[in-house]
């Protein structure tokens, strides 16, 4: 087949993406989907579905290494998926598969060599590989960062490492021709605390589902054993180290001996979930009393949308100390369903002023159950600052984390990366 020469040619490569629920697949996905509608011929180089479970599930194991999925060229390579999670397991993870997406081929089935290469940060050790590569080929690289690596060791309690982390994404960074990143206060870091050199632009993340305002179902409500008067405070998505849902489980507790009507859900699966659950049998024992508390398996996109929307409030939590490492991508999708969004989050942190920009609910300390609680009962109060906080969200959403609005600065930034 004759390359499309009147067509410019993108690859991604990250180590996420469809059919992948959460995180960061789903705007890998949608940008090249995107991409690949405003005439860009567009390639993935990607790994096998793992995250959240941090395993392979038996109904993606046979997805084939090489698709055409939506008018994308999608390779699937694989690479070692963590059981356990530390520096040396995440290591092997990102290492891994960088080295396998440097040594696949990256031309097109037309034979066409990708006029420009966008990694997705995080996996930093896996970009900084195909970085080498690229610079190689003499193909402009554009980094786009979802969060921040740096901050999310320091924050972790950061060690020997964090000085080697910090020069390995400066050095990522300074190797490619732009750096994308997802909101003002990243910028601000890769410029000022990074050092970064190279144009740095701020592409926001957007809302990926439907418009799921007045989804209320009582049928979805009564299958999940939830009363009629029970408040329920739903956090979907990932259960890891970064959100601190210990707490969560905590407030659950809280929760039981107040005898409040809230009920807290998590919903979706993670490293943490285990750990969570046992956690959550030792309150039940120590309390003598069952939690007002519930974990859900994940679901598919049709049950997840009704389970969202039935909910009374949704939750954002985070471990105490994070301040700039990520925007929490379930915000994203929260602000699409008109309901009340509780964070317990640090002040100092991105997710506390995203918050506050779009005045989509109370914000709490972290770690902090009674307060999470108290938070919980108020909103469930007040019906209608519960209505006014979920059409704040809905109306942020519609102004600033449209697709269109995303996919259209997105090209315009890699049109300035070729041109470069």
């Amino acid at each position: 087949m004759p390359a499309d020469t009147t067509r410019r040619s993108v690859l991604f490569v990250g180590v996420n993406y469809a059919p992948e629920p959460t995180g960061i697949g789903p705007y890998t996905t949608g940008m090249a989907t995107g991409l690949g509608a405003r005439d860009w011929n567009v390639s993935v180089i990607t790994g096998h579905p793992h995250y959240p479970w941090w395993r392979i599930p038996e109904e993606h194991r046979g997805l084939p290494a090489r698709d055409t999925v939506d008018g994308v060229d999608v390779r699937r390579v694989r690479h070692f998926v963590p059981k356990r999670h530390n520096a040396i397991t995440r290591a092997l993870h990102e290492v891994t598969f960088g080295l396998r997406a440097a040594f696949s081929s990256w031309r097109r089935p037309d034979g066409a060599r990708p006029d420009v290469v966008v990694l997705v940060s995080p996996a930093l050790l896996s970009s900084r590989i195909v970085a080498v590569r690229a610079r190689a080929l003499r193909i402009p690289v554009v980094m786009w960062v979802q969060d921040i690596y740096t901050l999310g060791v320091k924050e972790a309690g950061g060690g020997l490492g964090s000085g080697l982390i910090e020069r390995f994404e400066r050095g990522l960074a300074n190797l490619s021709s732009r750096v994308v990143v997802i909101h003002d206060r990243f910028r601000r870091m890769f410029a000022e605390d990074l050092g970064t050199t190279r144009p740095i632009d701020v592409v926001r993340n957007w809302s990926h589902v439907p418009d799921l305002h007045d989804r209320r179902d009582p049928a979805v409500r009564r299958r999940h054993g939830w009363e009629d008067d029970d408040i329920v405070v739903l956090h979907a998505g990932n259960m890891g180290a970064k959100q601190g849902l210990e707490s969560v489980v905590a407030a659950g507790r809280v929760a039981a001996e107040r005898d409040s009507a809230v009920r807290f859900v998590l919903l979706g699966d993670g490293n943490q979930r285990a750990t969570l659950e046992e956690l959550a049998k030792t309150h039940e024992q120590d309390a003598g009393r069952p939690l007002r508390l519930q974990f859900i398996d994940p679901l598919d996109d049709e049950a997840f949308f009704a389970l969202l929307g039935s909910a009374d409030a949704l939750l954002v939590n985070e471990r105490p100390g994070l301040t700039e490492m990520s925007v929490p991508s379930k915000m994203t999708t929260y602000f699409s369903t008109g309901l009340p969004v509780v964070a317990a989050v640090d002040t100092s942190s991105t997710t506390h002023d995203e918050m506050q920009a779009a005045q989509a609910g109370p914000c709490v300390a972290a770690a902090d159950p009674e307060a999470l609680v108290t938070a919980a009962e108020a909103v469930a109060s007040d019906p209608a600052a519960a209505r006014t906080y979920g059409e704040n969200g809905r109306a942020y959403r519609q102004r600033l984390l449209t697709e269109r609005a995303a996919i259209a600065r997105f090209a315009d930034v890699l049109d300035m990366a070729v041109a470069g």
